[in-house]
């Protein structure tokens, strides 16, 4: 069967595009930082996202069959630090709210890995993306054109997600009002604490 590397690209970059646009807990925490420390801390941890979200689709693409079973074979370890961590950073959001003065921005780079770990952390994940290739490809993945193609569209396509979304709040940031801001700051770390519960929850 013939792959079209084009055709593929862009097919995967709307899928990159429908991966990352529901609101979920990366989606929160991305728009609190862009709220809390800027616009360069909400892309470091786009950048995050977009880059799990390649991973995963490199590993469906080129058919490692071998490390998609070891990931989700640790799933419930992967799904115990990040309920934790989610919990941790919702109450943490939740917190920062006593405090009067804006808080400190943490390094970029630091950011950038957090929100990696914390979306590859997620197991589940691969199977959205497994299911696609699946459909797509042959038992032993695309060529490798195909898969380099496939990949680079998944992270084009969240990649474009989370500027759109940092650049809209970053836009949009100085209009809100202090009280507008605090509310959406105690929905966001809400919303945080009780994804990482929900996280905690499902491993029974």
């Amino acid at each position: 069967m013939a792959y079209q590397p084009a055709s593929l690209f862009l097919r995967a970059l709307g899928f990159g595009l429908a991966v990352a646009a529901p609101v979920g807990p990366m989606a929160l925490l991305c728009m609190r930082r862009t709220l809390d420390q800027g616009w360069r801390a909400g892309l470091a941890t786009g950048a995050g996202i977009a880059s799990a979200d390649a991973l995963y689709a490199a590993l469906a693409a080129f058919g490692l069959a071998g490390a998609s079973r070891l990931l989700l074979a640790h799933a419930t370890a992967f799904r115990l630090g990040a309920g934790a961590v989610l919990l941790w950073l919702g109450l943490s959001t939740l917190r920062g709210l006593a405090r009067p003065a804006p808080a400190a921005a943490a390094p970029r780079g630091s950011l950038y890995l957090g929100a990696l770990a914390l979306t590859l952390a997620n197991p589940p994940t691969i199977l959205t993306f497994a299911a696609l290739f699946t459909a797509l490809a042959p038992a032993g993945g695309f060529p490798p054109a195909a898969a380099l193609a496939t990949t680079a569209g998944v992270l084009l396509g969240s990649a474009l997600w989370w500027l759109f979304l940092v650049g809209l709040l970053a836009a949009l940031g100085h209009a809100l009002g202090r009280r507008l801001r605090a509310a959406i700051t105690l929905a966001a770390g809400t919303a945080l604490a009780l994804f990482g519960l929900a996280t905690l929850a499902g491993l029974g």
